[in-house]
């Protein structure tokens, strides 16, 4: 495994460079909020977004634990079908073949493993995983197809060490039948001991004398450990759970760039992506790998049904990476695609795309879906040509489209009015800010301008570059920094205090493998081994922020000093409650701040002998801002304080916060 380690030389010469150092600034703040005059804010002001970059869908969040199952590539000319993940067993040869009777015509290269002459061992293959397998005594669900004439009792299914060769759990495979046809094979398989580390490998033998015609021929290798809520073909318990904590109200998928494709051939097909596992040829990914297409439009679909999350379903626009586009006598075809992925989503069974939803896939009840994005970052890939065409031709195309038949559904240009596009009412236009602290900081009071007619989403955002640096003339930061998420506590201030103007917002990227990434800088780092499961700087702000919503703004009256070096907000949340948020960025010294709620007494039933109380809850980081929280030191930078404070009469409260802080103060409701 690689992963960053940046000594005391370089922590040096990044701190002289930072403008987080201390400046003079007010250092007493006395507020009153205000009970009424403010506005409506976005019911999913925070949520998620997903793409497969730094393998955070196969080996990541995707919890199928065979790499390289079905010898996948999506675009043989850029990845090229390999054995990658697979070695032999006692002797067996391996080699991919396109047989003349392939498993489908999704998946055309099959395994044949070859015995070795004369034979008396059980032979066979076995598989690495991502980097590893976790081996805990729990059930696995694991399949396989064979082809060939095999006249064995069984195969042997078995978990073991890479390191040892321990063998932690077996399962034997009753044969079904010998012949030349593919023959699926479904086991489960409890280990009887736990493994003390993942360097483990899952193996498939059988009996070499068993075989006639001297080799076998394998595809689409499985095998699940439990998943979130025992989904068939699920998604993995542990990250699933950490995004649960952030009580997340939306999901943006499925990108990102993997949405576009490298090429327009190679765009992420929606519909080769749902049905039987053996009918997905798998996607040439965008970000250095091909993926399995296992994490496919249903999947995504069924982890907003288990977090309850609003689906943000992005449709492709007739862009790719390289450039290319549909021209405009051929965006009927990215505009009939998108309609008749809306059609397979939401439609009734009587409907041609939501029939096969129903009767093949099972699915008779209709999802909902109220936001479309009509492509991603389509100001960019191609530019110039490539925004002016779709501000010309291909979103007028799909606006059209979706205007006649789903009205309702609330349509997102990807560019946004800061990107340079007239966008037509009633869309939305989504905002990608990928920022240094400083200038997260200074983008507070960026919305405010803003009209409701100019409905924005922050579909990605993060602090990505320290102050004072080369931007991205250099790399960004190898992990989100204590410094980096206080910039980006400000930034979200101030949307929330612009909840009616904002559709919602969102980390992104999410998730990153430790052994393959192409962007370092997520909320959670994750690697086969559950102990390495980390969550960042980053995940613990906006969890605080996320889980204390605004669904309804106040009005702030300053008595004295005003923003900066104390941001703020303050609200209603969806618990009846009423919360001041705040951060501290760029303090001489800690911040003295007074809280009035206007009115609380009126809105808190307690006796009239007992004050309004409410629960303060601070995040400090470390002397050093650039410290973050690093999975091979399994250490937490951030600490989390909470303090149950007593109102003065009038409903103030009264509290410190140190510099690079972020808090939310929330009233109790009885």
């Amino acid at each position: 495994m690689v992963h960053f380690h940046l000594n005391a030389g370089l922590w040096a010469a990044l701190l002289a460079l930072t403008s987080l150092q201390p400046c003079s600034a007010d250092t007493r703040v006395d507020l009153i909020v205000r009970p009424n005059g403010g506005n409506v804010s976005s019911p999913i002001m925070y949520g998620l977004m997903h793409e497969d970059i730094n393998n955070s869908g196969d080996g990541g969040i995707y919890a199928e634990l065979i790499r390289n199952r079905a010898f996948q590539s999506g675009d043989e000319s850029r990845y090229p079908v390999t054995l990658d993940g697979w070695s032999p067993v006692n002797g067996a040869k391996l080699s991919l073949k396109k047989l003349p009777q392939p498993l489908s015509s999704a998946l055309p290269t099959s395994m044949n493993v070859a015995v070795p002459a004369s034979s008396t061992k059980k032979v066979g293959f076995a598989n690495d995983g991502y980097w590893g397998m976790d081996v805990k005594v729990q059930k696995y669900t694991g399949s396989f197809y064979v082809k060939g004439a095999y006249q064995g009792k069984s195969f042997t299914a078995s978990l073991q060490s890479a390191l040892t060769g321990e063998v932690f759990g077996t399962t034997e495979v009753p044969i079904k039948k010998a012949g030349n046809d593919w023959v699926k094979y479904d086991f489960n398989l409890i280990p009887r001991k736990a493994a003390p580390n993942s360097n483990n490998t899952f193996a498939i033998t059988f009996d070499a004398a068993g075989v006639r015609g001297g080799s076998l021929d394998f595809n689409l290798i499985s095998l699940f450990p439990p998943t979130y809520k025992n989904r068939p073909n699920g998604l993995r318990v542990d990250i699933m759970e950490a995004l649960a904590a952030l009580k997340p109200k939306f999901l943006r998928f499925p990108g990102g760039n993997m949405l576009e494709g490298n090429t327009l051939p190679t765009w992420w097909k929606w519909n080769e992506t749902i049905g039987d596992l053996k009918n997905r040829p798998g996607h040439a990914g965008v970000w250095n790998y091909p993926t399995t297409a296992g994490l496919g439009l249903v999947e995504y679909m069924q982890w907003c049904e288990d977090l309850n999350l609003e689906p943000i379903l992005a449709v492709w626009s007739g862009l790719a990476l390289d450039g290319g586009e549909l021209p405009e006598s051929r965006i009927d075809e990215a505009v009939q695609s998108a309609l008749d992925e809306l059609e397979f989503l939401t439609g009734d069974a009587s409907t041609h795309w939501g029939g096969i939803r129903a009767s093949i896939l099972g699915h008779k009840r209709p999802w909902k879906i109220r936001y479309v994005e009509i492509g991603n970052e389509d100001w960019l890939a191609g530019r110039p040509a490539g925004f002016e065409h779709y501000m010309k031709y291909r979103f007028p195309a799909f606006f059209k489209a979706f205007q006649k038949k789903y009205p309702k559904i609330q349509l997102i240009a990807s560019p946004s009015v800061f990107d340079g596009m007239t966008i037509p009412k009633p869309a939305a236009g989504d905002y990608h800010p990928y920022l240094t602290p400083d200038n997260m900081v200074l983008q507070f009071n960026k919305f405010d301008g803003l009209t409701r007619d100019n409905l924005t989403l922050i579909g990605e955002a993060a602090s990505t570059h320290p102050n004072g640096g080369i931007g991205w003339d250099g790399n960004i930061m190898p992990f989100p920094w204590w410094g980096g998420s206080v910039g980006e506590a400000i930034f979200l201030l101030g949307l929330e205090r612009n909840g009616d103007k904002i559709i919602g917002t969102t980390y992104a990227p999410g998730l990153r493998n430790l052994n393959r990434w192409q962007w370092s800088m997520t909320q959670i780092q994750h690697a086969a081994d559950p102990a390495l499961t980390t969550l960042s700087t980053s995940y613990h702000v906006w969890k605080l922020l996320g889980t204390t919503a605004i669904t309804q703004t106040l009005p702030i009256t300053a008595k004295t000093g005003g923003i900066g070096p104390l941001y703020y907000v303050a609200g209603e949340t969806e618990r009846g409650t009423s919360v001041f948020k705040a951060a501290v960025y760029n303090s001489t010294e800690p911040v003295a701040v007074s809280v009035q709620f206007a009115g609380l007494a009126g809105k808190v039933k307690q006796s009239h002998k007992k004050a309004a109380t409410g629960t303060l809850t601070v995040l400090t980081g470390p002397a050093n801002p650039y410290e973050y929280n690093d999975p091979w030191k399994h250490n937490n930078v951030v600490k989390e304080t909470k303090t149950k404070l007593n109102a003065k009469e009038g409903g103030t409260f009264s509290f410190t916060l140190p510099q690079l802080s972020v808090a939310v103060l929330e009233t109790d409701s009885d």
